[in-house]
């Protein structure tokens, strides 16, 4: 199992870690630790470097975090490598990312709809809300409101609790259908202070006021209760 070191500290930009298993043939190699983002959750992977050869995609699988390498000398199995992260494109999407789940958070509290779908790039992302009512001319209310949750300054907590009591919490699962593998032992919540609480994978700022200027650039109506909204940060 490889150790998730953006799961504790998404601010990590350069770690070392132990070679533990290479695909030469495919040229990607597993690490005892790393603070690559493999992707997931509509979060895309992360990109960087180990030993300064460029890694070129990252993928968890069976546990075990994958981390694809372009041209240069793989290591071998045992070495010891310098990985350092792609930092600007990584704190885009970190924005972002806190940016949806405002957007998430203040559709929950007004209108108590479940998200159905969404992704995301450096700087932009969407998501889509079960919510029939919801209509184009919403839109400018619900971007002033999410505006007014960046510029509280709220406080963004990280924790990895057992199961048993994650599961305890109420609403934790805001997506339509629950995506948590049901065999982990433990969850990790991601808390909005005050507006916000989910489970949720993904790497995040520490304040809503890192997400800086947030705007809903489009909306569309995916079918009679799909509704989809597009953000920029």
């Amino acid at each position: 199992m490889t150790e998730l070191l953006y799961h504790t500290d998404s601010y990590l930009r350069e770690f070392e870690a132990e070679v533990s298993e290479v695909d030469t043939e495919n040229r990607r190699l597993v690490l005892d630790r790393t603070a690559f983002y493999p992707g997931g959750g509509g979060q895309p992977h992360d990109l960087g470097s180990l030993d300064g050869t460029p890694v070129t995609k990252v993928k968890t699988d069976s546990g075990r975090v994958w981390h694809w390498l372009g041209e240069g000398e793989l290591p071998t199995v045992g070495s010891e490598v310098a990985g350092e992260l792609d930092w600007e494109r990584r704190y885009r999407l970190m924005r972002t990312h806190t940016a949806l789940h405002v957007l998430c958070g203040v559709i929950w509290r007004d209108h108590r709809a479940q998200v159905t779908g969404g992704n995301m790039e450096p700087g932009r992302g969407r998501l889509d809300f079960e919510l029939e009512s919801l209509g184009a001319d919403m839109v400018p209310g619900i971007e002033e409101a999410c505006r007014q949750e960046v510029a509280a300054a709220r406080e963004i907590r990280v924790q990895i609790l057992p199961r048993q009591e994650a599961m305890e919490i109420p609403d934790l699962i805001r997506t339509k259908i629950n995506l948590l593998p049901p065999g982990i032992a433990e969850i990790r919540t991601v808390e909005i202070v005050g507006l916000d609480l989910q489970a949720d994978g993904g790497t995040h700022v520490a304040n809503t006021s890192e997400v800086g200027e947030l705007r809903i650039v489009k909306y569309r109506s995916k079918g009679a209760t799909n509704k989809r909204l597009y953000l920029e940060v």
